[in-house]
């Protein structure tokens, strides 16, 4: 899955990478693993079914979508080809079929958008609660005293030596764990975007054209 966009679930993972109570880590020697949770997600194969998934039920809304924009597009052509040529009731005409063609379109885009949002969250939510538990359980077994999570661009982490990654291990343990998920495409990671195209602005404006999905989710 946009890569996931991972906003708040690093809130959800921050509860799982300390191991165990600070008196006990003063014990033994320090152990830390890094891990990057939207990597993890992304590429497991739930998170690429997941992505699958989404693609397939907004693939109607984003054709509706490019068909609206690609007759407001058209309006505008002709308008700028016929503008010397006709008159003004007719030029005032087509740039309020214009105006209400993309105000519709908004509209349209905004709620898609959202809905979109909306429910790749919930799939990201739901498979991050269940990779906790795998991370909490391979952290603990390997007695790693702290996970940091990598992927975003935010975190204080400046090196980080790639033999503490734990990415691809949490991948094949949670894969293990969910049988039923078939695997996506060959070690390619998912990418899911917001199935509308970019809004459109206006009378004159000519909405851009949607911008092209990813070959995987």
């Amino acid at each position: 899955m946009r890569a996931f966009a991972l906003s708040s679930l690093t809130l959800l993972v921050w509860a799982a990478v300390v191991f165990p109570s600070a008196t006990l880590a003063q014990e033994k020697p320090l152990k830390v693993a890094i891990l990057n949770i939207q990597q993890a997600i992304a590429q497991c194969n739930e998170g690429q079914q997941a992505a699958k998934a989404l693609q397939a039920k907004f693939a109607q809304p984003r054709a509706d979508l490019e068909k609206q924009q690609r007759e407001i597009n058209d309006l505008q052509n002709q308008l700028r080809n016929q503008e010397k040529t006709i008159n003004d009731d007719t030029r005032n005409k087509m740039l309020r079929t214009i105006d209400e063609k993309t105000r519709v379109f908004n509209r349209a885009n905004e709620d898609a958008t959202s809905e979109f949002q909306q429910a790749e969250q919930d799939a990201i939510n739901e498979i991050g609660r269940k990779m906790l538990g795998i991370i909490s359980d391979h952290a603990q077994k390997n007695g790693y005293t702290i996970v940091l999570d990598v992927s975003s661009p935010q975190t204080p982490v400046l090196y980080a030596d790639s033999a503490i990654d734990i990415t691809p291990k949490i991948i094949e343990l949670y894969n293990a764990a969910t049988p039923k998920a078939q695997s996506g495409s060959a070690g390619e990671p998912s990418s899911s975007k917001p199935p509308a195209p970019r809004p459109a602005t206006g009378t004159g404006a000519t909405p851009k054209p949607p911008e092209p999905k990813p070959a995987t989710p």
